[in-house]
């Protein structure tokens, strides 16, 4: 039976032994609600006031009245960038978002466009990065939002966070960090940031799905998109979550003791991928910036020349290494990114497109399979490829050049 690798942490990642045990009570005996006010009530609010605390410690918030808790990273997205559309129609109109946003920021920004908002998309280099200076020339007085995510959730660019922060205080416009990609792999502080607002979801680095972390600073106004009750101070009605708002608690307690450590772990697994997979596969891209200080150490982002990405990724399940493809499928077509055709990358190799991203418990034999296995499975799919046989005999051109 093959080895069984897990290179898609990105996406989400196993929830830790430690977080699940102090989930248990609230699914059974500790199963009030906070609205409730008999002990049971009193418990629940107990266990969703030292969560706050804990998240408010993890970002560095001024307090933990500054964090609201939602259903996920959308919810979250969409309570940032709606809430302060509602709050501010009077004052102005105009958002600024970086082009390769994640789609539940652009996907809301497009919902508001067909109200009448209108939006500025700053470009980025072949990288992935935002000029903060773009976004200092984007700004009129009308912008009542500034949108950049901390790091790109396809190719791994840290962006100039700090610098934009700086020109968002200002000019007087407050800042909406995305932050999923970054949150518990990265120090995430919203005061060296300069957010007024910024979300991350706990599932990410070992915490329960069915929980988002929106931050938000006193100054920032918002208005609530889900109406109802009086949680959340107002600003987003239901029920709490507690199991999950409890998990999200101990995940980032958990996290913020033991980053460096994670950071260290990845950063060299991170290198030692990359190093093998361009070592064994010809004509291989790397897209987004070098291993380094631009670049997120959990994530790879590569395209292997004359294949699809979907393709890649099927034999590579097969094999026993779980991936994520840079292409999604729609209406039977192969549709590439978004992040990747702003970069201006090679239609090809967008369609070739393959994200690699690491977790705390990838080890050095996990690699060193991955690297075998994904080698093999670019040589299959090659010897099927008539582009690559035509390439072979000289007829079509590489658009990189070749490493053998």
């Amino acid at each position: 039976m093959s080895r069984k690798v897990y290179l898609d942490s990105q996406s989400t990642t196993p929830v830790l032994p430690e977080v699940f045990e102090a989930m248990r009570p609230f699914f059974t005996e500790a199963f009030g609600s906070t609205s409730s006010l008999h002990q049971h009530g009193l418990h629940a609010r107990d266990a969703l006031v030292k969560a706050r605390e804990q998240v408010a410690r993890f970002i560095n918030a001024e307090s933990p009245d500054d964090i609201i808790f939602t259903s996920d990273g959308t919810e979250s997205a969409n309570l940032a960038i709606k809430g302060v559309a509602q709050a501010n129609h009077r004052r102005g109109n105009h958002f600024i978002v970086s082009a390769i946003e994640h789609p539940a920021v652009l996907n809301s920004i497009e919902f508001l466009e067909k109200q009448g908002f209108v939006c500025t998309k700053v470009p980025v280099n072949s990288e992935g990065m935002v000029n903060p200076e773009d976004v200092r020339r984007a700004i009129t007085e009308k912008t009542i939002l500034i949108a950049v995510h901390h790091v790109n959730h396809d190719i791994g660019t840290i962006e100039p966070i700090k610098e934009i922060g700086a020109i968002a205080t200002e000019r007087g416009v407050p800042l909406y960090v995305d932050a999923e990609a970054s949150a518990g792999w990265l120090p995430v502080d919203v005061r060296e940031l300069g957010a007024g607002l910024l979300s991350f979801s706990p599932h990410k680095f070992y915490g329960p799905k069915g929980v988002g972390i929106l931050y938000r600073h006193r100054t920032t106004r918002l208005a609530p998109t889900i109406h109802g009750g009086v949680q959340e101070n107002g600003r987003r009605a239901g029920t709490e979550n507690i199991p999950a708002i409890v998990g999200a608690g101990a995940a980032c307690e958990i996290a913020g003791r033991e980053l460096q450590s994670r950071i260290a772990h990845t950063a060299t697994l991170q290198k030692r991928l990359w190093d093998g997979l361009k070592r064994v596969i010809p004509h291989l891209k790397l897209n987004g910036p070098e291993p380094g200080p631009n670049r997120i150490s959990t994530n790879l982002n590569v395209s292997p020349e004359f294949v699809e990405g979907e393709g890649v990724l099927l034999l590579c399940d097969m094999n026993g290494v779980a991936i994520a493809s840079g292409t999604a499928c729609v209406s039977k077509a192969l549709k590439i990114s978004h992040v990747l055709a702003a970069i201006g990358l090679d239609a090809g190799l967008a369609q070739a497109a393959v994200i690699l991203s690491l977790g705390k418990d990838n080890t050095n034999e996990d690699i060193d399979y991955a690297v075998e296995t994904i080698a093999k499975v670019v040589k299959k799919l090659r010897g099927m490829s008539v582009t690559w046989d035509e390439f072979q005999k000289g007829n079509v051109p590489s658009v990189i050049k070749s490493r053998a």
